[in-house]
């Protein structure tokens, strides 16, 4: 009886071990659980700039005004018939 029960203590006590000390643990249960957490916060940000940037590409393939838009602020380019002024601010 007595083997028994130091056997079950063994047991208990190898068990007890790989759940709290050894690398397959808690420890690396909760480091696991902080990298998924920052794992879908930077998956919830690239979506959201993927739909940024979906409607963007969406935009410039059916509209006019979203290509006129960027080739006026991008490229500086105005209408035939525009007359460009610049203003500048004294110091």
């Amino acid at each position: 009886m007595k083997f028994i029960v130091g056997l079950l203590l063994v047991l208990l006590l190898a068990l007890q071990y790989q759940l709290w000390i050894s690398k397959d643990g808690l420890g690396e249960l909760r480091q696991l659980s902080r990298s998924i957490k920052q794992q879908r916060h930077e998956n919830a940000t690239l979506i959201e700039r993927n739909q940024v940037l979906k409607a963007e590409v969406q935009d410039l393939k059916s509209g006019l005004d979203a290509l006129e838009e960027r080739a006026r602020s991008g490229l500086g380019m105005i209408k035939q018939g525009e007359t460009f002024f610049q203003v500048v601010e004294e110091p």
